[in-house]
Formats: structure tokens, sequence, C-alpha cells
């Protein structure tokens, strides 16, 4: 079994910053890549940032220049800085990896969610 457990969010003003982590825990032989979606009320649920184990990035366009992930790989966790937050940015953030299991299959992962509110 393996588990992604998510912190980091909560209420933060227009303009400003939150980071989100999340750490993935058992049968894990190793994380391929993980990143971050968010799903907004009415919203579809959608890719905002993905990177590998290697280092490699890709941001979404609304986010691009404003978050940025990171990966610890020692940790099995990844990362999300939020700066220059804005109330579009309202979502329940999920975060996902897609992990090789002692089995050697890849699988991929989801995170509970952790709600993100951009408000005055």
């Amino acid at each position: 079994q393996v588990q992604l457990l998510e912190s980091g969010g909560g209420l933060v003003q227009p303009g400003g910053s939150l980071g989100l982590s999340c750490a993935a825990s058992g049968s894990i032989f190793s994380i391929r890549a993980m990143g971050w979606y968010r799903q907004a009320p009415g919203k579809e649920r959608g890719l905002i940032a993905h990177i590998t184990s290697g280092g490699s990035t890709n941001y979404a366009d609304s986010v691009k220049g404003r978050f940025t992930i990171s990966i610890d790989n020692a940790k099995n966790a990844v990362y999300l800085q939020l700066n220059s937050l804005k109330p579009e940015d309202t979502a329940v953030y999920y975060c996902y990896a897609d992990i090789t299991v002692w089995d050697k299959n890849t699988y991929a992962y989801w995170g509970q969610g952790t709600l993100v509110t951009v408000s005055s």
C-alpha cells in the first residue's frame, strides 16, 4: 500500500503566499514523477505542475512564474510554493505520484486534497 499525505492548505489574502507539501509512504520501490492538480468549484481537475525524479518541471500557463514545484527524492516528497496568489487560484489541490512498487509495476497514486482559499 502507498499513501500520499498532503499538508499546507488554508486561507490566504490575494497577493499572498502559501506552501503545500506532499509525502509518499508505503511499499515504494521508486518514484518516477510527482505533481499537483487542482479542482475549482464547478470545474474539472487540471494539472498545474509536474516534476520528474530528475528535476524536470512543467507548469500550466496559469501558474507559470508564480508557483514553484520541487521534489525531495530522499523523503519521497513534493512541494509546491504558491506566490502572488489570486482569487482564481482558489481550489482543492491534489498531489499525485507515479510510483513503482515492489512488484515492479508503476501506478498513479493521489492525495486526499487540500483546500486553498484566496480571499480578502
